[in-house]
């Protein structure tokens, strides 16, 4: 949500964020923006606090802690930065807003929206998944995918209290994906998840990166 009269900088923003697939709403009334923030979920805010109200907007929003998502503040001038930092700024910009300016911090933001997306995002699939728990190879359907772990469809039960290797190619990719991972839940028709418990730095940036890949297309 951009929070803005200035329709000049709104327009380099929409043309920005739309290119970062960042969807843009604009709210020109800080009172209004802080009703709208009160009933829906946004990623990200930008404030221009040239705007009258907006000190009592930021305000307001921490004492009442309906906003938790990534401010992002334009400034009119560096002497701002302090005070806008204590307001919770996570990004501040100044006036006038300089494309690559804007693009540097948006992208930054971005960045930190998209992972708290992909935290909860899972990607619906259907593929083959083998597990392997002990000396026992489970063949499985699987589901969906988190950064976190697997949902699978199986005709055969899943020991609940051992180690369960998984293994796995992503579509479209090179990638193979073999882990450790605890069973977390299952139900009597043959649905189950599977939580991740071991995974290298590299597999869980690789698996990071296909799913924002997938994210942006599904």
């Amino acid at each position: 949500m951009v929070v803005s009269r200035d329709w000049q900088e709104i327009s380099v923003l929409e043309c920005i964020l739309g290119g970062l697939h960042i969807g843009v709403d604009v709210e020109p009334d800080p009172e209004r923006a802080r009703h709208k923030l009160a009933k829906s979920k946004v990623d990200a805010l930008i404030v221009d606090c040239d705007l009258r109200g907006s000190t009592t907007f930021l305000r307001s929003l921490r004492q009442h802690d309906t906003y938790n998502s990534v401010p992002l503040v334009i400034v009119s001038g560096p002497g701002e930065k302090p005070r806008l930092a204590e307001a919770g700024a996570n990004f501040v910009f100044e006036k006038p807003i300089s494309v690559e300016q804007a693009v540097h911090t948006l992208s930054a933001a971005r960045s930190m929206i998209l992972d708290g997306r992909l935290r909860y995002h899972r990607q619906v699939l259907d593929i083959p998944v083998q597990l392997t728990c002990g000396n026992t190879q489970v063949e499985a359907k699987l589901m969906n995918l988190s950064q976190g772990g697997v949902g699978v469809h199986t005709a055969k039960a899943i020991p609940t209290d051992e180690a369960i290797r998984v293994s796995f190619s992503l579509p479209a990719s090179k990638l193979s994906v073999k882990l450790l991972g605890k069973l977390a839940w299952a139900d009597r028709h043959g649905h189950a998840g599977i939580r991740f418990v071991r995974m290298s730095g590299r597999l869980k940036r690789d698996l990071q990166l296909w799913l924002e890949q997938h994210y942006f297309v599904s």
